[in-house]
């Protein structure tokens, strides 16, 4: 894979370099990662605060869940979209469009006097994610020398995109116990200003793609996204048999056909279909879609438990996570070595059936449980993500061209959101469902089952892979390559 010298730096982030164009190369690529260590964190940076801003602003219980979900649908319905442009246009540029737009929505959201409000800049905050977000993961995946250099900066990525989400929640329990909850929103507004500053200087741009956009499909793509999402946190409280809860449903699912029908016919598609002819990379993507619902979703009981059941302090909830993170940082120190030695899908079936695991004791919460045990949970979930997120990286990036690497790229970090907002939206419902008024435990339990069932899954589409024909999967499942 050839470039130029100035984009395949960043790659050799391991390494150490006294060339200082090099040096320079490698120390924008981790301003890179910082922004987006940044967009990953906010997808829970809120979680704990939730009830503060319920009380700040009197959102009510259905409303809440679109703090977190508006967020997620606007940045995972639009990544595909923000993949194609990058492509086109250039991935520093369209990295830094994103930026700027996810800075100045950061602000505006602290700043919100209003449930409508503040639920409109997390979606705006999205959509400046979608567009800087597949641009760090396109610009790693084109710009690496060899394999091993490929593997330590996804190892690094990966990291980040499964510890992100616990060291959000680290964060924001700080920042709302010291401060305010606004600042889980201002804190984004100098990083991102550093950013802006200091990239363009740093990283040097890519090549431009010709190409049209497809706006049928971004529109359809997000569509159906929303529509799906509201009908599934709708039906925590009027029913799954609801009119309301089909029709979002129904609507949904017409807009993805379309979406369907569409790729398959124009030039220039938003997704393209030849990314879903590779089985591995089809299981990837469905395995973390389960993977990442799942997690969020423990995430979203979790906190509640903590707080509303063990009626801990904000701050006290966020470093109860703390297990998490330090457990991937760990892991992804020697994932690239065992990828190397095992292949990718044999971590992935160890890491999602270690993460069913460490999930089935959150189901028999109750009054006794020791504080100790959902501590090793936690912490057999941060290994799990640790052995899981780069591999799946690996297995959905794998033989994908040049110029398509910001479509799969965005296509992989889009079933990453969508799987996040839709598997947290089942949960969620399945927990209003069977809550009861001042109880976590009976709704928190059957919510906790759902999360399992959602890690189940990431399991069942990963060992999917070993039952192909040797003709289809011998790629993917053998030991000897990096990309197995």
């Amino acid at each position: 894979m050839t470039s130029t010298t100035a984009t395949r730096a960043p790659a050799g982030i391991a390494r150490r370099s006294g060339n200082p164009r090099s040096r320079a190369a490698s120390i924008g690529l981790w301003l890179v990662m910082l922004a987006q260590l940044m967009l990953v964190l906010d997808a829970t940076v809120v979680n704990v605060a939730l009830p503060h801003i319920a009380t700040d602003l009197h959102f009510d219980r259905a409303e809440l869940s679109w703090v977190l979900n508006g967020y997620a649908v606007a940045f995972g319905g639009l990544l595909l979209l923000g993949g194609r442009i990058g492509d086109v246009f250039g991935r520093r540029r369209t990295f830094l469009l994103g930026v700027a737009a996810f800075t100045l929505f950061s602000l505006l959201g602290g700043l919100a006097t209003s449930p409508l409000l503040l639920v409109i800049a997390r979606a705006l905050q999205g959509l400046g994610a979608a567009f800087a977000a597949p641009s760090v993961l396109a610009l790693i995946t084109t710009s690496a020398r060899d394999d091993g250099a490929r593997n330590r900066a996804l190892a690094l990525f990966s990291a980040i995109a499964s510890m992100g989400g616990a060291l959000g929640l680290i964060l924001g329990g700080l920042l709302t116990d010291t401060t305010s909850w606004r600042w889980t929103l201002f804190i984004n507004v100098p990083i991102g200003v550093v950013v802006l500053i200091a990239v363009p200087r740093l990283v040097a741009e890519t090549p431009r793609r010709p190409g049209r956009f497809d706006i049928l499909g971004a529109v359809t793509a997000t569509g159906g996204a929303v529509a799906i999402v509201w009908a599934l946190i709708q039906a925590g409280d009027v029913g799954w048999s609801s009119p309301r809860t089909i029709g979002g449903l129904v609507v949904g699912a017409a807009l993805i056909a379309v979406l369907a029908v569409t790729e398959r016919r124009v030039a220039h598609p938003l997704l393209r279909p030849q990314l879903l002819r590779s089985p591995s990379r089809v299981a990837a993507l469905a395995a973390m879609a389960a993977t990442y619902g799942g997690m969020l979703a423990m995430f979203f009981l979790m906190v509640q438990y903590l707080e509303d059941d063990l009626h801990l302090t904000p701050m006290v909830t966020g470093l109860a996570f703390l297990p998490m993170p330090l457990s991937i940082f760990a892991m992804s120190r020697i994932v690239p070595r065992l990828l190397e030695r095992v292949g990718a899908v044999r971590l992935v079936i160890f890491g999602t059936a270690l993460r069913v695991v460490a999930f089935l004791p959150l189901t028999q919460l109750n009054a006794n449980t020791p504080f100790a045990l959902v501590v090793l949970a936690l912490l057999g979930t941060g290994i799990s993500a640790g052995l899981t997120f780069m591999p799946l990286t690996t297995l959905a990036l794998r033989n994908v061209q040049p110029e398509h690497a910001g479509s799969a790229s965005g296509l992989f970090q889009t079933m990453q959101q969508l799987g996040g907002a839709i598997g947290l939206a089942i949960v969620a419902s399945t927990y209003a469902a069977f809550a009861i008024p001042g109880d976590f435990l009976i709704g928190g339990r059957a919510g906790f089952w759902s999360a399992t069932v959602l890690s189940a899954l990431a399991l069942a589409a990963v060992v999917g892979l070993v039952f192909k024909p040797r003709t289809v999967a011998e790629s993917a499942i053998s030991a000897s390559s990096p990309e197995a």
